[in-house]
C-alpha cells in the first residue's frame, strides 16, 4: 500500500492523522523521498524547513 502525504507539512504517513502537525487533509499523489534521520545535524533538513525526524516526501500535488 503507498502511503499517503500530508498537504501540510509533506510527511509521509499511514494512518488517519499527521503525527507532527496533527491535520488530516493528505494526497496519495506525491513524488520522491527523503530520510530525516537526525534534523538538526541535516542541512538538507534545515534547508527545506523539516524539525522532525522521518520520512518526507519531495512533491505533493
Amino acid at each position: 500500500m503507498k502511503k499517503k502525504a500530508c498537504k501540510k507539512c509533506k510527511m509521509l504517513v499511514e494512518g488517519s492523522e499527521c503525527p507532527i502537525c496533527k491535520a488530516s487533509n493528505f494526497s496519495t499523489s506525491w513524488q520522491g523521498r527523503i530520510y530525516v534521520v537526525d534534523p538538526v545535524k541535516s542541512v538538507i533538513a534545515e534547508k527545506i524547513g523539516l524539525k522532525a525526524k522521518g520520512e518526507y516526501a519531495i512533491k505533493v500535488r
